[in-house]
């Protein structure tokens, strides 16, 4: 299968994108429901899924950039703009809800200096609502970067940004 070319560099200021995308076009093509394994790797590999690769994408699959940019912008993992050097999620499902993570994500917006779906001006960190860690059993869940925290009361959420040393 041939792969596109583009015709006009990235405007995402990435000029390694399209020798990616073809490396990861090339990879997952041809795998039926590509679509989700290619985001992942794009996103693992740029930590966010620029807005340059939706065409590039949705030609090298056969899709519309309507479905890939659908798909980015259901699923709360994948990111459309960078993520701060480190990365805040709080659990907003209903079972941290009902014990208390509304609080920790109120707490967690004055100690980082950030508001929720947003990364800090200095990018030193970005802090984000998510809609399950799956540890729901073990409510409140925050995720701190790729390292998940159960039960985290108000006392461990600052000890844990204080160890972050990010704060504003």
């Amino acid at each position: 299968m041939s792969l596109p070319t583009p015709v006009t560099p990235p405007s995402c200021g990435l000029p390694e994108l399209p020798a990616l995308m073809a490396t990861l076009l090339a990879r997952h093509a041809q795998r039926p429901g590509a679509l989700l394994p290619l985001l992942h790797d794009v996103q693992d590999a740029l930590g966010y899924v620029p807005a340059d690769s939706v065409p590039l994408i949705s030609e090298g699959l056969g899709l519309s950039r309507a479905e890939v940019h659908g798909v980015i912008s259901y699923y709360h993992f994948f990111r459309s703009t960078p993520p701060g050097r480190q990365v805040v999620q709080v659990c907003r499902a209903e079972a941290c809800q009902a014990c208390g993570s509304e609080a920790l994500m109120a707490q967690a917006e004055r100690l980082l200096g950030c508001a929720p779906h947003a990364t800090r001006a200095d990018g030193a960190v970005s802090l984000e609502p998510v809609y399950c860690l799956g540890l729901c059993a073990s409510s409140p869940a925050i995720q701190i970067n790729d390292r998940v925290h159960a039960r985290v009361t108000p006392e461990r959420l600052a000890r844990l940004v204080s160890d972050m040393a990010v704060q504003p």
